[in-house]
């Protein structure tokens, strides 16, 4: 593995990589190159092959990369099968689906409870996780060992909710919100837009 020094911009550019390549292997996809990668992540294939190389070479010329295999090391670079304790903030809809979704759980991520300001669900249990009203986020982090926050809530309220969990030292959001977030450099956002391909 090569010892050169990793930006933060690289670092926030891996969840997006994983992301697609977990897209590409529910489709069957075996290989990739790096100009396919581009096409789909919207980076060039030099910004591409240049992010990657920083931890070692993974692709091959002329055959590009092995999905599955590529998927796998950047599983070990990001964490993704050791275990993060979340939180969910807007038990709506798309909240209730992603406490659901099994794939979280899989790849490691404990969501610990929802938040929402809905009145009529607080004290409710969806997928067998707690909702708190959205009040109590501070109180919650500081009583617990919270590293990443998943937000699913209208654009109007995400940016001062991602303001309220980097203060109580959240270290990454999922971000579901339809709004570009300003956030610290330290903290590590990946932007989930539905509309996406």
């Amino acid at each position: 593995m090569k010892k050169s020094k990793v930006s933060i911009a690289v670092i926030k550019r891996l969840p997006k990589y994983y992301r697609y390549l977990g897209m590409i292997e529910e489709k069957g996809i075996i290989r990739i190159s790096s100009q396919e990668l581009s096409n789909i992540t919207g980076l060039t294939a030099s910004q591409i092959r240049q992010d990657l190389n920083h931890f070692g070479g993974f692709g091959q010329q002329g055959y590009g990369y092995n999905v599955k295999e590529l998927k796998g090391e950047l599983e070990k670079i990001i964490g993704i099968k050791q275990q993060h304790n979340a939180i969910l903030v807007g038990a709506g809809n798309l909240g209730h689906a992603i406490a659901n979704y099994e794939s979280f759980k899989r790849d490691g991520f404990n969501i610990m409870a929802m938040f929402d300001s809905a009145e009529e669900l607080i004290g409710q249990v969806l997928g067998g996780v707690p909702i708190y009203s959205e009040k109590d986020i501070e109180k919650f982090m500081e009583e617990n060992d919270v590293t990443v926050a998943v937000l699913t809530l209208p654009k109007e309220f995400a940016q001062e909710v991602a303001d309220r969990l980097v203060k109580s030292g959240i270290k990454g959001i999922w971000n579901f919100a339809p709004l570009d977030l300003n956030l610290p450099d330290d903290v590590v956002l990946e932007d989930v837009h539905l509309d996406e391909s």
